[in-house]
């Protein structure tokens, strides 16, 4: 991969610093300001974990005293991940997808993905058991893989404040995608909007989408504490996004207490387990929800996500820090 010549440099002044700081663990990962995707979420929730533990955290460099480095996918710069190699770090590589079957075209990612894992790591941390298996069926095995789920940061997605349920009103439904990747589930708003009982349900859809409603109310990406708002003023999540190897914004709105529709694909039913229910053909839908209003307490009170503090001492035991 090509790198212009700031990157270049500082990339070298990254490797220079790492001999004179000090930290414990490295995040190797390009971070973007909110509203950003499930792995800039993910990744800040861990850090404020691990600083929570008393660990110090550096970003994009290895320090000398540096005892094991995370990187993450391929959100990060090889040349940066070369120059900052040292033989006494564990290196550990956080992977999701099949990213190109998640896109919907092979452009190669994944087969890069593949070959920066065979250099550098040490291990993988995949963040589901499918993105594993489905890596396995396209004869990629990764190094010593282990799997464990994301979680959302619960100061700011959680139950607390929610307002009850109520079969006296209309029942909220929400949605959201950070991408308007066809793949995200579009096609099935777009059928949802022509064909529910919107005399029964109101929907709400955050983020981007490739095409426009008419009944469902559309509300531009917004950051982390304003979706946690949303999800609690809502009654149910629904998902229709293919080949999703973990989903974050499923994983916070379930924290958020709201059960979920979801298509049977991907990470999908390994989050939400007996907390909704999963369709295959979207005419299944109405009779979904239907069930899932009828049933909706105990649905809720099946909602099963583990912790921030759960994963995160997953990942330090896998990164040999505890």
């Amino acid at each position: 991969m090509k790198i212009g010549i700031q990157d270049f440099f500082s990339d070298i002044l990254a490797a220079v610093y790492g001999q004179f700081a000090s930290a414990d663990l490295s995040i190797i990962h390009e971070f973007e300001p909110p509203p950003t995707g499930g792995g800039h979420q993910f990744l800040r929730a861990f850090w404020k974990q691990v600083e929570i533990r008393g660990f110090r955290v550096e970003n994009n460099r290895v320090s000398r005293t540096t005892r094991a480095c995370l990187f993450n996918s391929y959100n990060f710069r090889e040349s940066r991940l070369r120059r900052t190699r040292r033989d006494s770090t564990l290196y550990v590589h956080r992977v999701d997808g099949p990213i190109d079957v998640y896109r919907g075209r092979d452009d190669g990612t994944d087969r890069g993905i593949y070959s920066v894992n065979q250099q550098f790591a040490d291990k993988t941390i995949f963040q589901s058991s499918y993105s594993m298996e489905k890596h396995l069926e396209l004869d990629m095995e990764f190094k010593k893989p282990e799997v464990i789920m994301n979680a959302a940061d619960p100061d700011i997605f959680h139950s607390s404040g929610r307002g009850a349920f109520s079969r006296d009103r209309k029942t909220r439904l929400i949605a959201s995608s950070w991408s308007d990747n066809i793949n995200k589930g579009a096609p099935v708003y777009q059928w949802l909007d022509e064909h529910l009982d919107w005399k029964q349900y109101e929907m709400t859809f955050v983020g981007r989408s490739p095409v426009q409603f008419r009944n469902i109310r559309m509300v531009p990406a917004v950051d982390s504490y304003r979706m946690a708002e949303l999800f609690r003023t809502h009654d149910i999540y629904l998902t229709a996004s293919k080949n999703d190897p973990c989903s974050n914004s499923l994983i916070e709105a379930l924290t958020c207490g709201i059960p979920a529709i979801y298509l049977q694909s991907g990470g999908h039913p390994e989050i939400v387990k007996q907390a909704g229910a999963g369709f295959e053909v979207v005419e299944q839908i109405p009779s979904l929800l239907d069930e899932l209003v009828n049933d909706y307490k105990n649905a809720q009170a099946r909602i099963s996500i583990p912790s921030i503090q759960e994963v995160s001492e997953k990942y330090l035991k896998v990164l040999e820090l505890i």
